[in-house]
């Protein structure tokens, strides 16, 4: 064989709906019955997605104490409490800017930049 041989398994229909069957009646794990027939855990999956057996996915479970909720919902109030003030502070600056574009424009400067370069100039 050559180094880039790949052994292409194909698997029948009845084969397959025999794992999903002992998948369902737990008679073997998944990881179990990919062991003992040598195929990807993947592979599974996909035959579970194929044949629509989505109770046999895995599921993740989360389980937290009530001061980790608690915790967590702080946080998230905090996180929109300091996104409320960075879109504050963005809206601060813009405006700063075009009060600062005015101004420049009113006092017959070329740019902003040079109105700040006067106004540095003047400040202690």
């Amino acid at each position: 064989m050559y180094r880039n041989d790949k052994v292409i398994r194909r698997y029948s229909e009845p084969f397959k709906l025999k794992i999903l069957a002992e998948l369902t009646i737990g008679k073997h794990t998944k990881s179990e019955l990919c062991k003992l027939y040598s195929i990807a855990p993947t592979t599974v999956n996909e035959w579970i997605k194929k044949y629509n057996r989505k109770n046999l996915m895995n599921t993740r479970i989360k389980v937290e104490t009530k001061d980790e909720i608690s915790r967590i919902k702080a946080l998230q109030k905090e996180i929109e409490q300091l996104k409320k003030l960075l879109l504050k502070k963005d809206l601060d600056a813009m405006v700063m800017d075009s009060y600062l574009e005015v101004a420049a424009e009113d006092l017959g400067y070329k740019s902003v930049n040079e109105l700040k370069k006067k106004l540095r100039g003047l400040l202690p």
